[in-house]
């Protein structure tokens, strides 16, 4: 894998936040954070080096401005348009891979989203483990009004927020308020923006205090059950996954931590980092 020079990213801050926390900030505010491919080709980068960073406990992912992000880019869409079918075929290639980096991202992810959340920046939020949001947030899936279908991003929204919603939102484009989000499980949590720092913050205290390992193969556990029928095969599955989780390391360090009373090895790595 090439390395990322995180500081020198066009459109993207990347911060090292304390807790072993890093904070990834969309940073187009004059375009609404609006995202192009150079945009998506930083994103995919920095997920794929992030998720290989032992320092790295937890990801933020925001939005400088006063909006999440617009979407995809009306200039790159135009040019896109005049392209053939396989340039179109290799551009969605590289938001699809965009995309399976976050939602695969071994590392508990979370989303704080203010404004607006449009088109492609739906799949974004909903490729997150956690999604905090703000009162005045709202989210549209607007690409039927383009003639166009959020195709790329729909495994990943249809899982968020369910089929029946999607046949509503996908088909009618019309503008999700955040507490509509909350009921239909885009959004977990809304929050004034004052109080944003020190939620994220426990949140992320939260995640050091977890192993590391643990939360990894959680994540991978979640995405196996969601997408296997339940029956012999899943079944075998998570019998191997717990049996393998306890004979690990950090399984064997953690019921130890818990029976002599004192912290796991991971916490005390996670106040060094």
């Amino acid at each position: 894998m090439n390395s990322v020079d995180l500081s020198a990213t066009r459109f993207l801050q990347v911060n090292p936040l304390a807790q072993g926390a890093t904070e990834l900030v969309l940073n187009r505010p004059e375009v609404h954070n609006a995202f192009n491919d150079e945009m998506i080709a930083e994103l995919q980068a920095v997920f794929n080096q992030l998720a290989h960073d032992d320092q790295v406990r937890s990801l933020i992912l925001k939005a400088n401005g006063r909006h999440f992000s617009a979407g995809a880019d009306l200039g790159w869409m135009r040019r896109m348009a005049n392209h053939s079918y396989q340039d179109n075929l290799q551009d969605a290639s590289e938001l699809a891979k965009m995309l399976q980096a976050l939602n695969e991202f071994p590392k508990p992810t979370i989303a704080i989203v203010q404004g607006a959340a449009y088109g492609g920046a739906v799949g974004l939020v909903a490729c997150c483990d956690m999604v905090i949001a703000t009162p005045k947030a709202q989210f549209c899936l607007s690409e039927v009004k383009l003639g166009l279908v959020p195709a790329v991003i729909s495994p990943y929204v249809i899982q968020a927020m369910g089929a029946r919603a999607a046949r509503r939102y996908f088909l009618s484009a019309e503008t999700i308020d955040v507490e509509t989000a909350e009921q239909l499980g885009l959004v977990h949590l809304v929050a004034q923006p004052e109080e944003l720092p020190a939620i994220t913050d426990r949140l992320c205290q939260r995640y050091s205090s977890n192993g590391p390992e643990a939360m990894k193969a959680a994540k991978q556990l979640i995405h196996q059950v969601v997408n296997m029928p339940i029956g012999p095969a899943l079944t075998e599955y998570t019998q191997q996954l717990i049996a393998d989780i306890r004979a690990s390391a950090e399984g064997k360090e953690g019921l130890s931590a818990f029976l002599e009373k004192r912290k796991p090895a991971w916490q005390e790595e996670s106040q060094h980092v």
